[in-house]
C-alpha cells in the first residue's frame, strides 16, 4: 500500500474558483444559512440609508485597528498576507467592518430605548452558567453513567475524557463553558433553572443525544455584560417578524 502511494501522481490542485466555492456551499447544505447572513446585511444597508445612520472615518479606522489587534495583524505584512489567505481585498475588508459598525449604530437605533424594559422583564434568562457535560447517544450507557457518578462516585472528568462523544466536552475533560440560559437548548434550559452549584442533571435527550451534566457555578445577570447580545436578540426577532409580514403580504 505505502509503495502504491509513493507512485500515485496527484493531479495539480489549483485554488477553488467562486463557482467552485458557491458549488461547494450548495453540497454541504449551507447556502441557506450563508444566503440569511447575506439578506440581513442588505436589509441593515437599506435600513441604515433610510434612517441617515452613517460611519465616520474616524470609527471606521477605530475599529479596524481594534480588529488588527485582536486578530494579531500588528503590522502592514501581517494583514496583506491575511487578507491573501482570505481572498479578500482592502476593500472588501473595509466593507465588511463598515457593515459591523452600521449594524451595531442600527441595533442601538432600534432598540436601546426598549432594552432596560426587556431586561427587567427577562432577567432571570440572562444568568449564566458554567457548565461540565458527558454527552452519549445511548439512553443504556447514559443511565449507566449517572449510577457511577451518584452511587459509585466516579470522576465526572474521567468519564467524559473517554466516553463523551461531544468534542468540546471530551477535550476540556467535560467542561463545555460558560454559557448563557439563553443560548442553551431548550431541554437544558428547562432542566437546569432551579439546580444548585454542584448538582447532577440527566440523562436529558436533545437532537444531540443524551446530556448527563454538572452545574459548575451560576453568574448573577448583569446588563452590562448581556447588553449586546440583548441588542442582537430584538434585532433578530425585528428581522423575522419583517419576513414573516412580508411573505403574508406577498401571498
Amino acid at each position: 500500500m505505502q509503495d502504491f502511494l509513493a507512485q500515485l501522481t496527484l493531479p495539480k490542485i489549483t485554488p477553488a474558483s467562486d463557482e467552485d466555492i458557491l458549488a461547494y456551499l450548495r453540497h454541504s447544505y449551507k447556502i441557506a444559512e450563508i444566503a440569511a447572513f447575506a439578506e440581513r446585511d442588505a436589509l441593515t444597508l437599506k435600513l441604515c440609508e433610510q434612517l441617515e445612520i452613517k460611519v465616520t472615518e474616524e470609527e471606521l479606522q477605530e475599529a479596524g485597528n481594534v480588529f488588527r489587534q485582536k486578530n494579531k495583524l500588528l503590522g502592514t505584512s501581517e494583514t496583506l498576507a491575511w487578507l491573501a489567505q482570505q481572498r479578500i481585498s482592502v476593500e472588501d475588508w473595509s466593507q465588511s467592518i463598515h457593515t459591523l459598525l452600521l449594524s451595531q449604530k442600527l441595533k442601538e437605533h432600534l432598540f436601546s430605548a426598549a432594552l432596560d424594559e426587556h431586561y427587567i422583564s427577562n432577567k432571570d434568562s440572562y444568568k449564566r452558567v458554567a457548565l461540565s457535560q458527558i454527552l452519549v447517544h445511548n439512553l443504556t450507557e447514559a443511565t449507566h453513567f449517572i449510577k457511577l457518578l451518584k452511587d459509585e462516585k466516579a470522576s465526572f472528568c474521567a468519564l467524559a475524557l473517554e466516553y463523551s462523544t461531544g468534542k468540546q466536552s471530551r477535550e476540556n475533560g467535560a467542561f463545555v463553558g460558560i454559557r448563557f440560559l439563553t443560548e442553551l437548548l431548550p431541554e437544558i434550559n428547562q432542566a437546569i433553572i432551579d439546580m444548585q452549584e454542584g448538582d447532577l442533571v440527566g440523562p436529558i435527550q436533545t437532537k444531540l443525544g443524551y446530556h448527563i451534566l454538572k452545574v459548575e457555578k451560576w453568574f448573577p445577570p448583569n446588563l452590562t455584560e448581556v447588553r449586546e447580545q440583548i441588542l442582537e436578540l430584538m434585532f433578530q426577532n425585528f428581522i423575522k417578524e419583517k419576513i414573516i409580514t412580508q411573505t403574508q403580504l406577498s401571498n
